[in-house]
């Protein structure tokens, strides 16, 4: 009897797993399609005009030193200075779409997809919608816990915004069908 019991709770287990991978396989195709297709993955993106002489300007101060920059440096003391502000990432070449790229992505959603099987194996939701729905407000949570606040912060154009979090909602949504239709309710 209680080995018949483990066997189901591990198959179980296997099903939340291959839920969780299948639901983040469906968020990366979206995300793909998002920044590939769309024009979702540029808003609020802008390219400097005149580049030249302020990509040499940093290549001369910054070269060796890849990072996260904010300026004025009295910005990052809560003061005000006059001029110009900004946040700049910094990379000493250029950042290509490249396999490890693309491969970093794919884990990052996968393990996502996993996440979010696993929590919703944790309730007692029983209806397609209601589980769906589930994993799609685990993506509202998650764009409202991290965009907003580097728009308030560090003043994110709104409309980039207000695309990351479209884009992070849209994929949790689309993962959640994937994860909806394979875990069903655990048998009582």
């Amino acid at each position: 009897m209680v080995a018949g019991i483990e066997k189901l709770r591990g198959a179980y287990m296997l099903r939340i797993i291959i839920a969780g991978l299948l639901g983040g396989v469906a968020m990366y195709i979206w995300s793909s399609l998002a920044h590939v297709v769309t024009p979702l993955g540029t808003v609020g993106v802008q390219t400097i005009p005149n580049e030249q002489p302020v990509l040499t300007a940093m290549q001369g101060a910054l070269a060796g030193k890849p990072g996260l920059y904010m300026f004025p440096a009295a910005s990052m003391k809560g003061g005000d200075a006059p001029g110009p502000s900004g946040l700049l990432v910094y990379q000493d070449k250029v950042n290509a779409m490249t396999p490890m790229t693309l491969g970093r992505e794919a884990a990052l959603e996968l393990a996502e997809g996993v996440l979010a099987a696993f929590l919703l194996s944790m309730t007692a939701l029983t209806g397609y919608a209601a589980r769906a729905g589930f994993v799609g407000l685990l993506g509202v949570t998650a764009a409202l816990a991290t965009n907003p606040s580097y728009w308030i912060w560090y003043r994110f154009p709104t409309d980039y915004t207000l695309a990351a979090m479209v884009i992070l909602i849209v994929g949790y949504a689309v993962a959640g069908l994937a994860i909806a239709a394979v875990l069903r309710p655990k048998a009582a």
